[in-house]
């Protein structure tokens, strides 16, 4: 019965509205006392961090700003492995150390990595509510199936952004004309190599437009620019 209510993670809307609507979801599935999801930031893997997207539940101060790295604290630790975790009770394990103390939920939390074509992209964080029942493994097992259908909903959110440039649309066809069907599935499906067929696509249009060298790296250093304002600006306040 808790499984068909799946059907209602894929929903219109923002990435941001959609995870906080996949928090609340997931959180009511499970009982949780609180439920957050945490994406990796965009640039070097070496540098990659996770940050608050979506949350339900109170949440320490602390946890609302926070940026986890590989191998810190219990989320990054899930990051690290990309194994899911379950903990009966986080006083009696040895995680007691890295958990922040509350008064409103239980003992028990869970953890399960959130993969985009296979690759980590986050994790989602529950923990138990105080009047309830640990969790136990079936309850791991639906978080993990919760986690599968948010990738998907991410991808799919990615692909529609992509779609939605007439630029994209249009360079993704032409890479069609000039590479076997298996390798045009894949970009759709990786948006780091659409990105790359979007870069090539905009130096060819540039070159056939007769834009010299000098001017075409003046254009990629404009795109850089732009992202070093995007990356300056201080990040939106945690959904309410």
């Amino acid at each position: 019965m808790r499984l068909q209510d799946l059907q209602h993670f894929l929903a219109e809307g923002s990435l941001d509205d959609n995870l906080q609507h996949q928090a609340t979801l997931a959180a009511g599935l499970l009982g949780a006392g609180s439920c957050s999801i945490m994406l990796l930031n965009s640039g070097a893997p070496e540098h990659l961090r996770m940050t608050l997207y979506a949350r339900v539940g109170n949440l320490p101060d602390a946890a609302l700003t926070a940026s986890v790295g590989q191998g810190e604290g219990i989320c990054g630790r899930v990051l690290a492995s990309g194994d899911p975790l379950l903990v009966d009770d986080i006083a009696q394990s040895e995680l007691a150390g890295l958990a922040h103390a509350r008064d409103d939920i239980g003992g028990s939390l869970m953890c399960s990595p959130l993969r985009v074509d296979g690759k980590i992209v986050g994790v989602i964080n529950v923990a138990g509510a105080k009047d309830r029942p640990a969790f136990g493994h079936s309850d791991l097992q639906l978080l993990n199936i919760i986690a599968l259908f948010i990738g998907k909903s991410i991808q799919v959110q990615q692909l529609q952004r992509l779609l939605d440039s007439r630029f994209a649309q249009l360079a993704l066809l032409q890479e069609a004309r000039d590479q076997v069907e298996d390798k045009v599935r894949l970009a759709y499906r990786n948006p780091e190599d659409a990105a790359k067929i979007l870069a090539r696509s905009f130096f060819k249009e540039m070159t056939k437009a007769g834009f010299e060298s000098g001017q075409i790296v003046s254009a990629a250093t404009e795109l850089i620019e732009q992202l070093n304002l995007k990356l300056k600006r201080p990040p939106l306040s945690p959904p309410t």
